[in-house]
């Protein structure tokens, strides 16, 4: 069993920045991939991103250049530093693990997921 627990949501206004983080417990074998998440008002959750501990990143077109997730192994933390912060970026934003294929689109591989964080970006 894993536990995820993300912080850092917040409102900012659009252009701004904004780091969030994922606290993870208990399997930390889970922890080989891991990925944000998000899920905008009124809409299906999708994947933005993903880090495995070989060192690939991948990222959604939607915040490629924008983003960028990390992982400190060592604090058992993951992070997603978001910049140029857009309203459209607005959503619940979500950590997650254990994807046997890594893939951000594949939100049904991830088998455990934290509880969410909000963002909000007003314009």
């Amino acid at each position: 069993q894993v536990q995820l627990v993300e912080s850092g949501g917040d409102s900012v206004q659009s252009g701004g920045s904004l780091r969030l983080s994922c606290a993870y417990s208990g399997d930390t074998y889970s922890s080989y991939c891991m990925g944000w998440f998000r899920q905008p008002p009124g809409k299906e959750r999708e994947g933005i991103a993903t880090i495995h501990n070989d060192g690939t990143k991948t990222y959604a077109d939607s915040v490629k250049g924008r983003f960028t997730i990390s992982q400190d192994n060592a604090k058992n933390m993951l992070y997603l530093q978001m910049n140029t912060l857009k309203p459209e970026d607005t959503a619940i934003y979500y950590c997650a693990a254990h994807s046997p294929s890594c893939w951000y689109g594949d939100l049904t591989d991830f088998s455990y997921w934290g509880q969410g964080t909000p963002v909000t970006v007003s314009s």
